[in-house]
């Protein structure tokens, strides 16, 4: 069935047919459905429609809807999408009074209200998904208060932090992009309803009771915008490619730390993969699934973004291809934080301690409290560690002799400082390494979405 065709003499080819149809769109159903008896009573209540055949059309969508619920729905390959279904499976139950259902509205406007009503579901989705997942992060931390580890900086060893601290920068990362999803929700809360195909209707339409009735914020301002734009699909499909990324950099981190070079975690039978030829391996897949797969998502914002650039106003058949791009990234996104987390949980982190090198800056900063110029101790300490290096010796070997011979304002307690376990319990900074920071990260984490914002 197609909602169009009055002025063609003839069905569509095979060849559009084929090429036209999008089934992608079947997943809007309930969608569809929510948004038709929304625009149903506000028929009603206008006098667009009667009261006899408001409640025809609403008893039978209770139906559609009914049958979306439980996925006894069945659609045919006659249906051009989601909204053709409900139109010809209404006829089955009402019979021709659902030839009223469009009125007043086009599905330019309803494809708009579709999309719009599944993205601020699924942003909700996501949000609550990015909470838990920063949470099984904080609970990681906190287990790992006291491991102490090295930071990187371009991949070299740089200061001694601890494994919970490093936990909480995923954590955190997480809140954020779950403070995207939420920032955007309020930009799809819009109701396009009333925009019909481009510029309105005739019709004693109320679009504002439209929106109360589906619980959404606002109206739209212009017709042509409201059918025209996909700038908060856009938006979405960063959301889901942000969060992507920042998962993708966890699971590099994963997959290094997983290698017999680094040894710093052991992940569990259930969360691992074998060779085909190689009996001793042990493969990161789900890691290196998620690297990949952020890529594909990344590819979905480049389309979504491109698809928008250079469509004249308003609806144009192009914006059909919307649907994808967002259901695929949000798809890989949802799939991609469970198994993270099962990944996470079914894993064993084994710490490595960090070269006695990373504690250079605590030196450094000795001289500073006795009043020296920092860019003066920063050069007396890397003298140090130079000429260390030169005779085969760390910095962990270091003599007060060593010291004394770099800078003169050197004590011999300095070579306590040479710890980096010692290091990680003296940082004093709000957001650092020391166990008692990270605690405090956790418990605010923890607090933050006991009563998250939005």
């Amino acid at each position: 069935m197609t909602l169009w065709g009055g002025r063609f003499e003839s069905r569509p080819g095979r060849i559009l047919w084929d090429y036209t149809r999008d089934d992608s769109d079947r997943r809007l159903l309930a969608d569809d459905v929510e948004g038709s008896m929304a625009h149903v009573r506000m028929l009603g209540a206008t006098g667009i429609l009667d009261e006899a055949e408001q409640e025809a059309l609403l008893d039978g969508l209770a139906t559609v809807r009914d049958e979306a619920v439980t996925g006894v729905f069945v659609f045919s390959e006659d249906d051009e999408d989601v909204h053709s279904a409900v139109e010809r499976r209404l006829f089955e139950l009402a019979g021709d009074v659902a030839g009223k259902l469009h009125t007043a509205r086009s599905r330019n406007d309803q494809v708009a209200l579709d999309m719009r009503l599944y993205t601020r579901r699924s942003a909700g989705d996501r949000v609550r998904q990015l909470h838990a997942f920063a949470l099984t992060l904080a609970d990681l931390a906190e287990s790992h208060l006291d491991s102490i580890v090295p930071s990187y900086t371009h991949l070299q060893q740089a200061q001694p932090t601890t494994l919970g601290h490093h936990l909480m920068a995923y954590a955190w990362m997480a809140t954020r992009d779950a403070e995207r999803f939420i920032d955007v929700g309020k930009r799809i809360d819009v109701s396009p309803l009333g925009a019909n195909a481009s510029a309105g209707t005739s019709l004693p339409i109320d679009p504002k009771q439209s929106a109360r009735l589906l619980g959404m914020g606002a109206t739209f301002e212009n017709s042509l915008d409201a059918v025209g734009s996909r700038d908060h699909l856009a938006e979405y499909v960063f959301c889901c490619t942000q969060a992507m990324v920042n998962l993708s950099r966890l699971a590099e981190e994963v997959i290094l730390w997983a290698t017999h070079e680094f040894g710093r975690v052991r992940l569990g039978d259930d969360v691992t993969t074998g060779s085909s030829a190689l009996p001793h391996k042990r493969n990161p897949d789900i890691a290196e699934l998620v690297r990949a797969r952020s890529a594909r998502v990344a590819g979905n914002l480049a389309s979504m973004v491109a698809l928008q650039k250079g469509l004249p106003l308003s609806y144009n058949r192009d914006l059909q291809e919307d649907k994808r791009l967002v259901f695929e990234a949000d798809d890989v996104l949802a799939d991609s934080l469970v198994a993270m987390t099962e990944l996470l949980t079914h894993s064993e982190f084994l710490p490595v301690e960090p070269s006695a090198e990373t504690a250079s800056l605590d030196l450094a900063e000795a001289l500073v409290g006795r009043g020296v110029p920092f860019r003066e101790a920063h050069g007396a300490v890397g003298r140090l560690v130079l000429g260390l290096e030169g005779e085969g010796r760390s910095l962990g070997e270091a003599t007060f002799a060593d010291l004394a011979g770099a800078h003169d304002s050197f004590v011999e307690s300095d070579l306590d400082l040479i710890d980096p376990a010692a290091s990680v319990a003296r940082r004093q900074s709000p957001g650092g390494g020391s166990p008692e920071s990270v605690h405090i990260q956790v418990a605010d984490l923890r607090s933050l979405l006991a009563d998250p914002p939005g």
